[in-house]
């Protein structure tokens, strides 16, 4: 059917409920939005679902939750793992509930015992919460950071992480085969819960949760002795940070922390934030309101789902908050687990750190500082987590530590996923650490880039909406793959990756290897002078990004480097 044929059957079609025709009623003379609505089903992509929210097959609706989530089933009941359930939770997002409701409901119809969390809960605990059970997958309602008419479903596998080969694959193949929304199965919550397939979770997951973070805590004597001298101030963004960030900061013994009251409780529509992402510097504008007025060291914001964490910290020179981008704050956190592990003997054999291509290239320097293996995979956190997956079969490494640029890391294994409550945990256990020294997170952080040099990275997206948006994409993509630059300005370009062929052109000889990863449609350019640029569509959001990093001789030289890069990569697009 073309899209106006779906358009009328949505209208006219008895299984659809009526507030769903009368949203799409209220369109009918919007040839348009029609098309927008039905052009295309809404793609269950590596990681799931995630669009606007709204009546229409490429939208986030209870329809497409449900044919989603039959795939789904369809898949685990070709493994054979039904028995084992599948975990599932939300964060304060509109409809989220009601979504998480659909997804457990349609499991309990396919055989397949759900368990549900009684509200929302964060990415990470999901995680953990379905390895904790020992689930066949889990299922995470949330548009992470994106603005509030989105909603999302992230689909996870047995070991924690997002869905990654072979599995993504053969779920979306179960879901695009389930051609009528007819075929997709649901039962009432009552009779899911009599037939015991409908289990509702909380307390004991939650408790079992901190202990395990606060297991992970390298200096606790520091954090007693420091706790009280620090000053923190947390937002959670409206989301499902603010509990659990709270609950582990208290049980460790902060008691001076400040929480943005006008962003603490759950909020879908987001009200005090023009968009909900700790990237953002004008989403810290209460927080660093708050922090002035209380003369906190560090500032903290949790995205709604709590799976990647912003910060500023009070330099004690100007008396001002700087920003620290992910890759700063990772890093932080990063030698600080490297550092202290080392000194205290309690590195694993044969340790390693997990990153991304698109994460600073400070991180294999630290790493090869302390004689860790640094492994760079695939942009998205499932790559990290699968590499956890692989040390545990294997044995030939132990994960010590893992980041993306995204303000996303992980100490610990508890999760497979980035988590931001034990991002929030160890970052004040490293800003404790250096109170106890007489030093900030400013004075740590310029020592770090004194002792390994001034990495700076920065990105430069393009938005692109809508059909002819994703078309744009494509387009600039293939233009790029097809006549790749040999340089950027006064850099040169020395390989050209593109990971959707698999094949890496040396500019220096001419030579030709493969990548060692799996396909993606990323184009990565490794430049001279430890520089490197890689684009990239994004996976959860209508833009094409460009990532750069570029190494300096001090901070003023990173910045100009980091500028005339960008200049470069927007030279190039124009071109």
């Amino acid at each position: 059917m073309n899209y106006k044929e779906t358009f009328e059957k949505w209208i006219s079609d008895p299984y659809f409920d009526d507030a769903t025709k009368q949203e799409l009623l209220a369109i009918r003379n919007n040839e348009t939005e029609i098309e927008e609505r039905f052009y295309q089903d809404l793609e269950f992509g590596t990681g799931g679902l995630r669009g606007v929210i709204g009546a229409g097959t490429n939208r986030m609706n209870i329809y497409t939750v449900r044919r989603a989530t039959q795939g789904l089933a369809n898949y685990i009941k070709k493994n054979g793992t039904e028995k084992k359930g599948v975990a599932i939770s939300c964060d304060n997002r509109r409809f989220s509930p009601e979504f998480a409701d659909e997804t457990a409901r349609c499991l309990a119809a396919n055989g397949i015992k759900a368990y549900i969390f009684e509200s929302l809960r964060p990415t990470p605990e999901l995680s953990y919460a379905l390895r904790k059970l020992g689930c066949t997958a889990g299922v995470m309602i949330t548009a992470s950071h994106n603005p509030p008419e989105y909603n999302g479903y992230k689909a996870y596998w047995e070991d924690g992480a997002q869905v990654t080969p072979p599995h993504d694959k053969g779920i979306i193949d179960e879901v695009k085969a389930i051609a009528d929304f007819s075929e997709v199965k649901t039962m009432s919550k009552e009779d899911a819960m009599a037939q015991g397939l409908y289990e509702v979770i909380g307390k004991e997951i939650d408790d079992a949760y901190m202990a395990e973070l606060k297991s992970l805590s390298i200096h606790p004597e520091v954090i007693k002795e420091m706790a009280d001298q620090l000053k923190i101030v947390y937002t959670p963004f409206h989301g499902t940070g603010n509990l659990p960030v709270r609950r582990i900061l208290k049980e460790l013994g902060y008691n001076n922390v400040y929480i943005v009251p006008e962003q603490e409780l759950p909020d879908p529509d987001f009200t005090t934030l023009d968009y909900p992402n700790p990237e953002d510097p004008k989403a810290f504008t209460l927080a660093l309101k708050l922090a002035k007025e209380m003369d906190a060291d560090i500032v903290l914001a949790t995205d709604p789902d709590a799976d990647r964490l912003g910060i500023y910290a009070k330099n004690s020179v100007t008396g001002e908050y700087e920003a620290f981008t992910g890759n700063m704050s990772g890093m932080l956190i990063g030698e600080y687990v490297l550092r202290e592990k080392q000194k205290m003997g309690t590195m694993p054999e044969n340790p390693a750190l997990v990153t991304t291509i698109v994460t600073t290239n400070l991180a294999p320097a630290i790493a090869a500082d302390y004689n860790v293996k640094c492994i760079e995979v695939l942009t998205g956190f499932k790559y990290i987590g699968e590499q956890i997956k692989l040390f545990e079969q294997t044995g030939s490494n132990h994960y010590v530590f893992g980041l993306e640029e995204s303000y996303g890391c992980l100490v610990g294994t508890h999760a497979r996923d980035k988590d931001a409550v034990v991002a929030v945990m160890m970052l004040c256990e490293v800003a404790a650490w250096c109170k106890k020294q007489g030093k900030t997170l400013c004075d740590q952080m310029n020592e770090i880039y004194e002792k390994y040099g001034f990495y700076k990275e920065t990105q430069y997206s393009i938005t692109m909406k809508g059909i002819d948006g994703a078309k744009e994409i494509k387009a600039l993509m293939e233009k790029i793959r097809n006549n790749p630059p040999k340089a950027f300005g006064d850099l040169k370009v020395n390989e050209f990756r593109d990971y959707e062929s698999g094949e890496v052109v040396d500019n220096r000889d001419g030579s030709k290897h493969g990548t060692g990863l799996p396909k993606s449609n990323v184009l990565y350019f490794d430049l001279t002078e430890n520089s490197w640029c890689c684009a990239r569509p994004s996976g959860t959001e209508p833009k094409i990004k460009f990532y750069m990093g570029v190494k300096g001789s001090n901070k003023e030289d990173a910045a100009k480097k980091v500028e005339d890069l960008t200049a470069a990569v927007k030279a190039m697009i124009e071109s």
